[in-house]
């Protein structure tokens, strides 16, 4: 399929038509991504989906312990006042 590029202000982009936003359910956000000479666009489901299930699996495997502490032996909290 061929494409213009349009004007958006200061900038330029591609105009997708209602079809293709339907078919791929393209919502607000898609994935960019740049390969080979290609450029790809894929749709952003929604962020963050399943991260709750993931961080319980996490939980559950101990694999949810601090890698650093956080709070550093230098850290001035007079700054956050």
């Amino acid at each position: 399929m061929e494409t213009s590029i349009i004007q958006i202000g200061n900038s330029k982009g591609l105009r997708l038509s209602k079809m293709i936003l339907e078919k791929y359910h393209i919502k607000d956000k898609v994935e960019l991504i740049l390969e080979k000479g290609q450029i790809i666009l894929r749709p952003i489901e929604s962020p963050r989906k399943n991260w709750e299930d993931k961080f319980k699996k996490m939980a559950e495997s101990g694999d949810d312990q601090l890698l650093m502490n956080d709070v550093f032996e230098d850290e001035n909290f007079d700054e956050w006042i």
